[in-house]
């Protein structure tokens, strides 16, 4: 659990020195946790062990299983952070770009009763002289609908590299001459997430036990002339900025503004649960990442993502790197998930 006590000391310093993270429906009070904050804070780093991160978590929280409701189950996938072979500037192969959030991309005040252009829903929207209206998707933004705007981070060579960036949130980019780059997420275009492994195995093209993000890649390579449609099928559209934090960082910075640590980071519906909480998973069917037995781990609350949604549902962080992208590309798992809260 050292692992476990590491990522949730950052978020308790990230929330002691800016404020309290937005609080879940599912979850305490922010002022709950101010001593338990304190508590890790003071912890020593260098002296974490599995025994006494084991002792911290024991001593401050009780635990609460979460009852994802009559016939429904929880569920996990996983992600990673990509290294992605890409330039600085367009030249030869190297023509699809990772773009910067355009300026008059807002957030949306409630996107649930959102004002008149704009569906409900809708997260991001763009700010025009008339008002808000809906954000060009995924098939526009290629087709150039931000083009001529300065707006490109880097170029990939392969339009796959850019779109599962976009599924993962983060990368790093490698300039093949010694330097490099990470991004990370910035703004979405507003439009609903929709996977293209769902749609492949609808359509029988993948069995849904052979689902995975290398079975996916393949058939996009493989089907060149179809490629497009489908991606095109995911109308969301993710924008990126420059990161800027050291190369000895164990992750990219996630939503909760912390870097994330491998195998202990997890995503989760921010409006139900609150960046910080630890999570007790279980999913007996997953194999644990680094070792041959049922994935049983303690995860810290630090990032979200469009597709994650419910009570009990979450997104493993599994690293950085082609191992990690192995782990994290087939895992769709059941899995049960118990909350952490403090005693207070």
């Amino acid at each position: 659990m050292a692992g476990a006590l590491r990522a949730f000391r950052r978020t308790a310093i990230h929330a002691l020195k800016k404020g309290p993270y937005k609080q879940g429906s599912a979850s305490p009070p922010p002022e709950s946790l101010i001593t338990v904050y304190e508590a890790a804070r003071v912890t020593d780093p260098l002296r974490i062990t599995n025994a006494a991160a084991r002792t911290f978590f024991e001593t401050y929280f009780d635990a609460y299983r979460v009852e994802p409701g009559e016939g429904a189950e929880g569920k996990v996938t996983a992600y990673y952070e990509p290294t992605v072979e890409a330039r600085r500037e367009k030249a030869g192969d190297f023509v699809h770009p990772f773009l910067r959030r355009p300026p008059e991309l807002v957030k949306v005040a409630d996107p649930d009763t959102p004002p008149e252009g704009v569906p409900k829903g809708f997260a991001f929207a763009l700010q025009t002289g008339e008002g808000l209206v809906e954000s060009p998707d995924r098939q526009a933004v290629d087709q150039g609908a931000f083009a001529g705007r300065d707006l490109e981070i880097a170029w990939a060579r392969d339009k796959a590299d850019v779109f599962f960036t976009q599924v993962q949130g983060s990368a790093r980019l490698d300039f093949g001459d010694g330097s490099g780059m990470r991004i990370g997420y910035a703004a979405k275009s507003g439009h609903p997430f929709t996977g293209i492994g769902r749609i492949l195995v609808e359509r029988g093209e993948i069995p849904q036990a052979e689902i995975s993000m290398q079975t996916i890649r393949k058939w996009l390579a493989d089907h060149p002339d179809e490629a497009d449609a489908l991606m095109w099928e995911n109308r969301s559209y993710i924008f990126f900025r420059e990161i800027e934090i050291p190369d000895d960082a164990p992750g990219p910075i996630g939503a909760a503004d912390v870097p994330l640590e491998p195998g202990r980071s997890l995503a989760v519906d921010r409006l139900i649960h609150s960046f910080g909480t630890p999570i007790f998973v279980s999913a007996p069917n997953l194999r644990d990442f680094d070792a041959p037995k049922p994935f049983r781990r303690l995860m810290i609350a630090q990032d979200t993502g469009s597709a994650i949604v419910g009570p009990a549902r979450g997104d493993l962080y599994a690293g950085g790197g082609d191992r990690a992208g192995e782990l994290a590309g087939g895992v769709n798992a059941v899995a049960s998930f118990t909350l952490l809260f403090p005693r207070a």
